[in-house]
């Protein structure tokens, strides 16, 4: 630790942490990550699939292997991994291969890209917990993978949410997400 000219020791600088997940359009998968304390920055994009700097039209149109996705740096002093994978869970149809309510493609896929061993772990542990303890029938689809290079989205994409509230509960409403989501999880459904 370095000690300033004043004799105070500096604080270092609180670890960061990144977590990945897509659950169908990244539209709706930043603004339950957004609001927990000790989330730093949430940033949809695209991974999981071969090409370098895909852009939003190739990836919706299916050809890049790559998963609609967001990217979520947090404090884990703060927020733990779990938490995280909590919120995720509660905010995406896990039952459904290739699909996410009305979009469906290889791109719209429900998976948890995970960035270490611990992260594996819980993922796996999560999984595994869900599965014993579901409000719903369907299996479990989702993939727990390895992370894999990280392509922020354009900046339009970016918190759309909050850049056009209107368009967006449109697009949830009418994309049958909430529906959805509460039949699935009940009072505990993402938002």
């Amino acid at each position: 630790m370095l000690i300033p000219a004043s004799g105070v020791a500096a604080s270092s600088a609180p670890a960061q942490e990144k977590a990945t997940f897509a659950g169908g359009c990244f539209w709706c998968m930043e603004h339950p990550f957004d609001e927990l304390p000790g989330v730093i920055s949430v940033t949809s994009g695209y991974t999981g699939g071969q090409t370098r700097n895909p852009t939003y039209a190739e990836v919706s149109a299916g050809g890049t292997g790559h998963a609609e996705s967001v990217q979520i740096v947090y404090d884990p002093s703060r927020i733990g991994y779990d938490r995280l994978l909590t919120v995720y869970w509660h905010n995406i149809d896990p039952t459904v291969k290739d699909r996410q309510f009305c979009d469906s493609g290889h791109q719209y896929r429900s998976a948890i890209f995970y960035h270490n061993e611990q992260q594996r772990r819980l993922a796996q542990q999560s999984k595994e917990a869900l599965a014993r303890s579901k409000p719903f029938r369907e299996a479990i689809v989702t993939e727990i993978t390895p992370a894999g290079p990280f392509y922020p989205a354009e900046g339009y994409h970016q918190h759309y949410y909050k850049k056009n509230p209107i368009r967006y509960k449109f697009y949830r409403t009418s994309c049958g997400r909430d529906k959805r989501l509460k039949e699935l999880w009940g009072g505990s459904a993402g938002h």
